[in-house]
């Protein structure tokens, strides 16, 4: 006998926030997509540990690991560049963990401020007993984006003067 849900445990669960940035594109987009692997940690204040595993390059296929703390503890992921295109975006997944990380940026008036950085999170798989719990981790979700684009404005102003 199939056992039928009332929703699709391999639908994902996203969340999106958008801010603009006081800084031209390609300031903003050597700080999140050309310096990544340094920057990373400082943005995502939840990551107690964190090691690219080919280097401090940023390149579609390099891989990193992260030990992120959790809620319910410690969640250690490795995660790999799936896309990344200069002043545009950074897209990363998880290889041991059903996640996805977008980083996309434009410039809202050519060559000129602000620059408009959108931070994307999905889930790209819940486990079904989870289901049940779905608004509660898609407010987790958008509070957790809201929160991750706030830190690299505060950390671009800061450290890009």
């Amino acid at each position: 006998m199939h056992i039928k849900f009332p929703f699709d445990s391999h639908k994902p669960i996203a969340g999106e926030a958008c801010i603009d940035i006081d800084k031209p594109v390609d300031d903003v987009f050597q700080y999140v997509g050309e310096n990544f692997f340094e920057n990373y940690p400082k943005w995502a204040v939840e990551i107690v540990d964190f090691e690219p595993l080919d280097g401090k390059e940023v390149f579609i296929g390099a891989k990193a690991k992260q030990i992120r703390n959790d809620n319910n503890g410690e969640i250690e992921s490795v995660f790999e560049i799936t896309e990344y295109q200069p002043k545009s975006k950074l897209i990363f997944q998880g290889l041991t963990q059903p996640y996805k990380h977008s980083y996309l940026l434009e410039a809202i008036q050519e060559d000129r401020r602000p620059t408009r950085l959108t931070f994307r999170f999905e889930f790209l798989e819940l486990e079904v007993f989870m289901r049940p719990f779905e608004k509660l981790i898609r407010c987790a979700i958008e509070d957790g984006a809201e929160n991750t684009v706030e830190n690299i404005r505060n950390l671009i102003l800061v450290e890009c003067n």
